[in-house]
């Protein structure tokens, strides 16, 4: 996203819209004497907040027709963008939170996903790698149609294209299932490389009830001493039935 300087009347009322803060360094122009604004690009994840809230009145804002891999910003920060590979809007998969419709995850299973970075504080894809990388040094399989996984150089090392890892955008989610079992070492794991991350991130989990109406993965995160919020998305008879596995 861009300021054109020639149009900004220097008023600042979009700097109230940006998602991250970065509309906030009011110029002078040396040969004029002129006030006007300017984005910070390179901290900017292209959300287009700013734009569609529509208060410019001189219509400076601008989204200029970025190549390659800037666009890759849009697509993970913009609702109104879908990703190129997926054709789906947003950070993860179509259903990353439920399971009511597709039915993906199964009794025995967890669904995880890592939730990189959040409004004001963006993520950088070389952050998310470090998380993905370590998760896949236990095996993981990250969700194929999910967009982060399309952009790994190899999904089997967690490493991402080498041009994608200065992108920042708002967030994006970290996706994968894994068997119960494992959920102690996925969530180590996610603990230990915390402190190598430099942005916010949290951990959804993803479960079907056990037939007592129990949560399977509550003794795990307990043995962990791992905060968790149970009722924090709760689905009961949405969508179509589950396939017959039980």
């Amino acid at each position: 996203m861009r300021i054109d300087k020639n149009k900004c009347a220097g008023c600042g009322q979009c700097t109230e819209f940006c998602t991250l803060g970065k509309i906030a360094a009011r110029r002078r122009d040396s040969r004029t004497g002129k006030l006007y604004y300017e984005i910070d690009e390179d901290e900017c994840v292209d959300c287009g907040v700013c734009l569609r809230a529509a208060v410019c009145s001189t219509g400076a804002l601008f989204m200029p027709q970025y190549e390659w891999p800037r666009t890759v910003r849009s697509a993970f920060s913009d609702p109104t963008v879908e990703h190129r590979e997926t054709k789906v809007p947003g950070r993860g998969t179509e259903e990353i939170k439920t399971n009511e419709v597709t039915g993906r995850i199964k009794r025995g299973f967890v669904g995880i996903s890592c939730e990189m970075g959040r409004p004001s504080v963006g993520a950088r894809f070389s952050d998310i790698e470090k998380v993905a990388a370590a998760l896949a040094k236990l095996g993981v399989e990250f969700e194929p149609n999910n967009p982060c996984t399309r952009l790994m150089a190899d999904p089997r090392t967690g490493l991402y294209k080498k041009e994608v890892r200065d992108e920042k955008v708002l967030s994006a989610i970290i996706e994968m299932i894994v068997p119960i079992e494992k959920m102690a070492a996925v969530l180590t794991a996610v603990r230990q490389v915390a402190v190598e991350v430099d942005c916010v991130f949290c951990v959804d989990l993803i479960t079907i009830l056990e037939e007592d109406n129990l949560v399977p993965t509550l003794p795990v995160l307990q043995a962990l001493q791992w905060p968790y919020r149970p009722n924090g998305k709760m689905n009961t008879g949405l969508g179509r039935p589950l396939a017959k596995e039980e």
